[in-house]
């Protein structure tokens, strides 16, 4: 079994978190040989300004990025 885990800022629509998922699946049948009913494929997301870089809160609101 293979287990894929993504983190994105939240907001993104129902179909592009599927087809995200989709082409990870696909990614990892071809990669490694796997089953594709043995892949697992988690999205977690956060809130825009829960995460820091560098030490320093991020926000992506107004800049263009989300």
């Amino acid at each position: 079994m293979a287990i894929v885990s993504v983190t994105i800022i939240e907001g993104r629509q129902s179909e592009v978190k599927q087809e995200l998922m989709s082409r990870l699946t696909d990614a990892v049948v071809d990669v490694l040989g796997a089953d594709p009913r043995q892949v697992r494929v988690y999205i977690n997301e956060v809130q825009d300004g829960d995460y820091a870089v560098g030490g320093n809160p991020v926000s992506l609101r107004g800049s263009g990025h989300v």
